[in-house]
């Protein structure tokens, strides 16, 4: 996550509204979702991270998708493909870069995923099961990684694709990759983006075809003046917006909130208006490296009550929440 998306939010002020009740978090764990795979340690969105995270744990897998030349969904963070492959050492630009939408999945294919941060070509005691561990896996591809789990590692994993543009076209892409899949409303399935659009457009056409499925919206967590919660969300170049819970109730069953905006910090009174409106709250990212600091931020937020949470590396987030569990 992620996310490097800009947030240069309005002034909370005058938000009016009274959240109402609902459902709230219940009894269930919170869960841990790899983010991008088992990032800190190897390759983002490679099967060889994804497999490495599910063995450490992890209950949810997050894949990126972008598009391809010829319409095929691929994991990938970015637009472009040369910060985290070799791209640049086997192509020309084109269109003065090197975009995942100018190239074929043929052509994404031949490329190589590079370690980026702190992460490394390998891990120790890990052999991938994968016979390409470090290609650009196709949306495909990870559904199915993700659907042996029963057989890979035990227990059944799940998968949260983020949408990573605002188009139609990819709307329809995930919605039947999932659909052959057999996802349904009672799968280990969430949709994510940072479109309000997006989701507003997929819920519709889940309910058109009678297939609902979860629905998370990322932004930021705004409070307003008068200790109301609202969403916070935009994009590069875009006037931010802020959406009452009960709006994205219509839509969605859960935000997904940065940790890292100091001016917007994540509050147990946020999460507590999230949940009687009847939404879960998934916090992004969690990058501590070191396992006290790491195990201390964790804790900091599930003490919160926060449902969900975004992780570079899934086996210190899946030691803190296990403890957390236990002492509660």
């Amino acid at each position: 996550m992620k996310r490097r998306a800009i947030f240069t939010l309005l002034a909370a002020t005058g938000l009016s509204a009274c959240v109402g009740g609902g459902r709230g978090r219940g009894d269930a764990r919170p869960i841990v979702i790899a983010h991008r795979g088992a990032s800190g340690y190897l390759p983002e969105h490679t099967l060889g991270g994804y497999e490495l995270a599910m063995r450490m744990g992890a209950d949810y897998i997050e894949p990126d998708l972008q598009l391809t030349r010829d319409g095929v969904l691929v994991a990938m963070h970015d637009e472009t493909l040369g910060r985290t492959t070799d791209a640049a050492t086997l192509f020309a630009p084109r269109n003065g870069g090197y975009k995942v939408a100018d190239f074929t999945l043929a052509e994404i294919k031949t490329l190589t995923v590079k370690p980026t941060g702190t992460g490394k070509t390998s891990y120790p005691g890990f052999t991938p099961s994968a016979a390409n561990p470090w290609s650009i896996p196709t949306f495909d591809e990870v559904i199915r990684l993700v659907q042996s789990s029963p057989s890979l590692v035990g227990r059944e994993v799940g998968i949260y694709p983020e949408a990573k543009q605002a188009d139609p076209a990819m709307e329809d892409a995930i919605l039947k990759a999932l659909a052959q899949s057999g996802y349904g409303a009672h799968s280990k399935v969430f949709i994510q983006s940072f479109s309000d659009e997006t989701l507003r457009s997929m819920h519709a056409k889940e309910q058109a075809r009678g297939k609902p499925l979860p629905h998370f919206l990322l932004g930021a967590a705004v409070m307003g003046a008068d200790g109301v919660a609202r969403l916070g969300i935009g994009t590069r170049g875009a006037e931010p917006r802020l959406l009452t819970f009960q709006d994205v109730a219509s839509f969605a069953q859960g935000v997904g909130v940065s940790i890292q905006y100091r001016a917007y910090p994540v509050t147990k009174a946020y999460i507590d208006q999230a949940h009687a409106a009847g939404l879960k709250v998934h916090g992004w990212t969690f990058a501590q490296a070191e396992a006290d600091a790491a195990a201390a931020q964790y804790r900091r937020y599930l003490d919160l009550g926060m449902d969900g949470m975004f992780s570079n590396y899934a086996d210190l987030a899946v030691k803190a929440r296990d403890q957390y569990v236990r002492g509660r």
